[in-house]
Order: structure tokens, then sequence, then C-alpha cells
């Protein structure tokens, strides 16, 4: 989405514009590099279908024997930190600082993976009524970030979402049963998502 830098500016300091552009499709990046800030809105989207998702047996299994502990909404800035953290980010200082003025009017939200108290994984992502759009995720050791995700999705599963976007789609995703969606598509779950108004 072409915005001049000056309305990109203004959506980031206003918490209830970038709810208004989220629920059209639109998510933010940051250059790695440059650190500028830009809105887009793909053609094509990558979902995990909440009524029909995958959990690898041998995830389960691993899952099952771990000894993972998972919090939500215990770390959401220390949890979006820690997804900034790595060579090159979409994550700026700057979006950091909008994240935080939507997680007051409760649009953002973390799952958290704990082991002996320490965290070691994590997602966190936007929510609009029964949509939740995912931002990113961390781990620190091997399936911390996965098992963070199969307890979001059952954790929408139990508040009644319907859509879960995850933007593009990965290997990572994939396993989980992530798939891609044409716009037309997307924009219709949207609207059905927008039908229900959840609770995080």
């Amino acid at each position: 989405m072409k915005e001049s830098s000056k309305k990109i500016k203004q959506i980031l300091q206003d918490p209830e514009a970038m709810i208004r552009m989220y629920a059209v499709g639109a998510f933010p990046m940051a250059d790695s590099k440059k650190k500028e800030i830009n809105w887009y809105m793909p053609e094509i989207r990558t979902i995990i279908p909440l009524k029909n998702y995958n959990v690898p047996r041998s995830f389960k299994k691993f899952l099952k024997n771990s000894d993972f502990v998972f919090k939500y909404d215990s770390k959401i800035k220390t949890v979006i930190k820690s997804c900034a953290e790595r060579k090159e980010t979409w994550i700026s200082d700057e979006l950091i600082k909008a994240y935080s003025r939507m997680e007051k009017l409760g649009h953002v939200h973390s799952v958290e993976t704990y082991l002996k108290n320490k965290l070691v994984g994590g997602l966190y992502g936007v929510t609009f009524r029964g949509a939740f759009f995912g931002e990113s995720m961390f781990s620190k050791i091997p399936q911390a970030s996965k098992a963070a995700l199969v307890k979001l999705i059952e954790h929408l599963n139990n508040k009644n979402f319907t859509l879960l976007d995850v933007q593009y789609l990965t290997l990572h995703l994939k396993m989980f049963g992530a798939k891609e969606i044409n716009f037309t598509e997307y924009s219709k779950l949207l609207e059905k998502a927008y039908k229900t108004n959840c609770v995080f």
C-alpha cells in the first residue's frame, strides 16, 4: 500500500487507526536497514484454518512429554522485543511503541512458552473481534515457538475466534495446516470474523 511517510507516522501514533488498517487486511513492516515502515496488503494471504488445523503426531508426543509451561499476555512487550532480536528484523523500535499503544486498548496479545520459569519462546499478534493477526514468533530453544503456536490455536478455538491470519506461508507453518488463499476469499473470512466479538 502506498502511503506517505507523514500519513504512516500519523497511523502509527494512533492505535485506533492501526486497528482500522488491520481490519481491512493490511499489516506494517519496517525495512530492516532503513527502518522505514510501510503497510502491506498482499493479494495472496496465508491462514491456519482453526477448525481444520494439523499437529504432527510426533509433535503431539513431544508436547505431551515436555516440561513446557504456557502463559498468555504476561510478558507481551518482552515477547515482541524477543521477536525483534535477530540480525534482520521488520520490527523496529517505532513499531514496538505502536504495538504498546495498541496493547493498552486490548488489541495485542502473546502466548509464552516457559521452561523452569524461564521464557524460552513465544509469539504475539493483533486481535480485532473474531480475528487474530499473527505477527511474529521466537525460540530460544528448539520447539518452543511451535509449542506456543499449538497453544494459540487451541486458545483461539476455545474463545470462538474464526480467523487465524499468519500472513505468509513457511514450511514451519505449513506443517500445522497453513494454506494460501486469494484476497477475495480472505476478505470473506474477515467479514465473518467481524460478526463475532471475541475476548482473547
